[in-house]
């Protein structure tokens, strides 16, 4: 029997490593949840987030009965995993920014965080800082509305240029040595990866941590299924049906896989 893979985010941002995931095991069954009526999770206390997502993962494994659930979702990621981990038995695997591979890579030892607000002034974040900068000098930059602008233009409204670029260019230090090295702190973000690239004041690395996460989850599951495409699906907690842009959107982040 196909393996099932459940994907959890606060919105749409997890497709980001949905795909990826689809990539190295197109023959497993996926179920993506988008907490979308709590969303953002930004406007909750992190107090609120750990009681709304603990007990809600329950219920979408007892619901599904995946094999393996992935938090994709930074802000999830970085307050829920233990209790996730201490309260069900099964293999999890969270999001969390990518500062180890990116001051590792970074030429000119100048990397910037670009994050939800909540993410970047996280405990969590600030240790990954410090026992992985390596020398760098790392900035952390909380987006307030980076997020919601991806949602948007993943559902094909209009985001302009000026709205993007207002969000992203504090990421730029150039004071002798230039920024060289972006971690993407935020599934939502790659979304936009085209739009950043040719807005960016310069050419950098982008960090998607999604292609290590993709490569973890297929670790901890072995061998994948040499199965056909499964049918797929997608749960909005809302209870809204997505809209046919929509999952005409969604469909490519699936692979070959069909949505229920």
């Amino acid at each position: 029997m196909p393996e099932t893979i459940l994907v959890f985010d606060s919105g749409l941002g997890g497709n980001t490593v949905l795909r990826e995931i689809v990539k190295l095991r197109p023959g497993a069954r996926y179920v993506y949840v988008a907490d979308d009526a709590y969303f953002p999770y930004g406007q909750h206390t992190e107090a609120e987030i750990v009681a709304r997502v603990v007990p809600l993962i329950g219920e979408l494994i007892e619901a599904h009965n995946p094999n393996l659930a992935v938090i994709a979702c930074n802000t999830a990621s970085t307050l829920v995993m233990d209790r996730l981990r201490d309260t069900y038995d099964l293999p999890f695997v969270g999001t969390v920014p990518a500062i180890k591979p990116a001051c590792a890579s970074s030429r000119t030892r100048r990397v910037s965080v670009l994050g939800t607000k909540g993410t970047v002034q996280r405990e969590y974040t600030k240790k990954l800082i410090a026992d992985f900068a390596q020398g760098c000098d790392v900035k952390l930059i909380g987006a307030g509305n980076l997020a919601a602008l991806a949602e948007a233009a993943l559902k094909g409204e209009r985001v302009d240029d000026r709205d993007i670029l207002a969000e992203i260019a504090p990421c730029f230090a150039d004071g002798g040595t230039r920024t060289d090295t972006v971690v993407l702190a935020c599934t939502h973000y790659p979304l936009l990866l085209d739009r950043f690239i040719a807005l960016a004041p310069w050419p950098v690395d982008w960090i998607d941590p999604a292609p290590a996460i993709a490569r973890r989850v297929s670790d901890l599951l072995g061998a994948p299924s040499t199965s056909e495409p499964q049918a797929a699906q997608i749960v909005f907690t809302s209870g809204e049906p997505p809209s046919a842009t929509l999952s005409k959107a969604l469909g490519p982040f699936f692979g070959a896989s069909v949505l229920a």
